[in-house]
C-alpha cells in the first residue's frame, strides 16, 4: 500500500508507514525540500520512496507542478524524475495532466521519455478510458511496470476482472 498526499518531512514518513504504509508518495514536499528524497531513503530504504510527478507540456517542455497540478513549477519534468531516483526514489508514478480524465489512452510520449531516464518502477497515470489503453501502454512500453485508473472503475465503464482477463489474453503478465 502507497499513501501520499500532505507529505512534506521525515516525520510523515515514519507516521504513515507506523500505520501500516509500504510506501510513501510525495510531489509537493519533494519539490520544495529536495533534501526529503535522500534523507527519506536513507531512514527507510529506496523501496518505500515514491516519487509522485504531475507533468504537463508547456511550452514544448514537460514542467513538473505542483499542488495537485494547480502550480506550474518551471521545472523540467525528466531532469527532475531523474534527479529523485539518483536521490533516492525506488519508484515513479508519472500522472500526465494533460492526458488526464481525457480517457483517449496513457501519454505514451512522457512515459518513455521516463522509462529511458530511470531503472526503477515508473507507474503510468491518467488516461485510460478503455481496456485497450491498457493494453497499449504495456504492449507499446513494456518497460512501464503498472497502470493506475479510477474513473473508469468507480463509474463502471471497465470492470477490473474484464481488464485482467484481457491482459492475460494478450500476454501481459497479471494475477488473475
Amino acid at each position: 500500500m502507497t499513501v501520499g498526499g500532505g507529505i512534506s518531512s521525515v516525520q510523515d514518513f515514519e507516521r504513515v508507514l507506523s500505520c501500516g504504509a509500504d510506501k510513501v508518495s510525495v510531489n509537493t514536499g519533494a519539490i520544495k525540500n529536495p533534501g526529503l528524497i535522500p534523507e527519506a531513503a536513507k531512514l527507510y530504504g529506496s523501496q518505500c520512496v515514491v516519487i509522485s510527478a504531475d507533468v504537463k507540456r508547456v511550452n514544448g517542455q514537460f514542467n513538473i507542478f505542483a499542488r495537485g497540478g494547480r502550480d506550474d513549477t518551471g521545472i523540467e519534468a525528466i531532469s527532475w524524475i531523474k534527479k529523485c531516483v539518483d536521490n533516492g526514489a525506488g519508484e515513479v508514478v508519472l500522472n500526465s495532466i494533460d492526458t488526464d480524465g481525457v480517457k483517449r489512452g496513457f501519454d505514451l510520449d512522457m512515459l518513455e521519455s521516463v522509462c529511458e531516464v530511470v531503472n526503477v518502477p515508473v507507474i503510468a497515470s491518467g488516461g485510460a478510458g478503455s481496456i485497450e489503453d491498457f493494453i497499449t501502454l504495456f504492449k507499446t512500453l513494456p518497460k512501464v511496470d503498472a497502470g493506475l485508473a479510477a474513473s473508469i472503475f468507480h463509474f463502471g465503464e471497465v470492470a477490473i476482472k474484464d481488464l485482467k482477463i484481457e491482459m492475460s489474453a494478450h500476454n501481459i503478465p497479471v494475477s488473475l
